[in-house]
């Protein structure tokens, strides 16, 4: 099936406006630092990317799959922003970073803190230029202490904070997460420090230097797994997600395809059982509470585990939403996307690029009813630098040339 050409074509439109007359100058590449900007620019704020010459952004080459002969990577974060290369190894380069900086509300960086000073992107230069500035990094482990120049992705990240640790089956090695989880997770810290940032930007008229460090994120989302361990002294296992607090909250497999199956509270217990026709089971005073489930958690999934594998999953789903028990499928990526429920709330959608249709997926947050953001496709690499440097640094086309000539644009 073509999948691309069943979504829904959306025309650019305003998008959000909440965060409309904020600017934001993204000297980042790869993953945590763009979905950070990302997340901003779907919210309304004027995105400029500054891209390397040569290459740009680091996932313009992650591929296959490749679209059009752009990174389909590179594709799913970085709507609604323009593209602007520039050297700033080049003294010419970092003096234009520099009066963009002067008409910017927020810089997000990914790179060290040697490197920001070696460039003069550093908060300390930057202030001095923009007071109101904030001044955003996102790296491995923060700009301070030990490790802060040790370079990282996602997958060391993952590793470092115990995420890799406690996912996959007890008998299998370690696993990362299906997604770049630190990365989006250090994303969405970019954007909900920026948002705090803002908001204290208005009241006082101070800026901010934010420093995101992807292992400590990683290491707050793993908090309910830590905070249980520091207060008993059990260590959690990898045990493929059927360990959790909750007694009965796992996979199960039915006739055909497996279901998720999450009986989080007592009233969800016993509407199970009188949902599958034996009440009687559940009203045992030996699974009265989660607790005691939890001393009879090989039983009960037995149980459980018998009585499902007799019917196929639909039928199991069908009942279920009735009984307003949390359950659901195993979704497939090309299952989740022709979901009718999603797609009628615009999560998936296309858009017309220079080149054909480009798939994207929405922010999935509604504000006031509404969750449209598309404003623009993803840019091609530079499209923007001529006009940004005529219509915001008034320059002349003939020093543009002479930018373009001198290999600093």
């Amino acid at each position: 099936m073509d999948a691309l050409h069943t979504l829904p074509l959306l025309a650019p439109s305003p998008g959000m406006r909440c965060l409309d007359g904020v600017r934001v100058l993204d000297f980042t590449t790869s993953v945590a630092g763009p979905y950070g900007t990302l997340l901003l620019a779907d919210l309304g704020a004027e995105v400029i990317k500054i891209e390397k010459r040569h290459g740009g952004d680091d996932t313009r080459s992650w591929g296959p799959p490749f679209l059009d002969g752009e990174s389909l990577w590179f594709l799913s974060m970085n709507r609604n922003k323009m593209s602007m290369t520039l050297d700033l190894t080049r003294e010419e380069g970092r003096r234009i970073a520099h009066d963009l900086v002067r008409q910017a509300d927020v810089v997000v960086l990914n790179t060290t803190q040697r490197i920001q000073q070696k460039l003069g992107l550093d908060y300390a230069t930057l202030k001095l230029i923009q007071p109101k500035l904030i001044h955003v990094s996102v790296t491995g482990f923060g700009l301070q202490g030990e490790r802060a120049d040790l370079p990282c992705y996602d997958l060391i990240a993952e590793g470092y904070s115990g995420v890799m640790h406690l996912t996959g089956e007890a008998d299998r090695p370690p696993q990362k997460v299906g997604t770049p989880a630190a990365d989006l997770l250090a994303g969405q810290d970019i954007a909900m420090a920026t948002l705090a940032a803002l908001f204290e930007q208005q009241r006082t008229g101070t800026g901010k230097q934010i420093d995101v460090s992807m292992v400590a994120t990683s290491a707050r989302f793993m908090a309910p797994r830590i905070v249980p361990y520091l207060g008993s002294g059990d260590s959690p296992i990898r045990s493929g997600g059927t360990d959790s607090v909750i007694a009965i909250y796992q996979v199960f497999e039915t006739a055909d395809f497996p279901i998720t199956l999450g009986l989080g509270n007592d009233a969800i217990w016993h509407r199970f059982w009188e949902a599958v026709g034996n009440p009687g089971y559940g009203k045992q005073a030996c699974f009265a509470t989660n607790a005691k489930r939890r001393e009879s958690r090989a039983e009960i999934v037995q149980a459980i585990a018998g009585l499902l594998a007799g019917k196929p999953r639909d039928h199991w789903l069908a009942l279920f939403g009735q009984h307003r028990i949390p359950a659901g499928p195993i979704n497939t990526i090309d299952q989740l996307v022709t979901d009718a429920s999603l797609l009628d709330e615009g999560m998936f959608f296309a858009g017309q690029g220079s080149a054909g249709r480009v798939p994207q997926v929405g922010l999935g947050i509604h504000f006031d009813g509404e969750s449209a953001v598309y404003r623009s496709p993803p840019p091609a690499l530079g499209q923007d630098t001529e006009r940004i440097l005529a219509e915001r640094l008034s320059i002349s086309a003939t020093c543009i040339a002479g930018l373009v000539d001198a290999e600093i644009v």
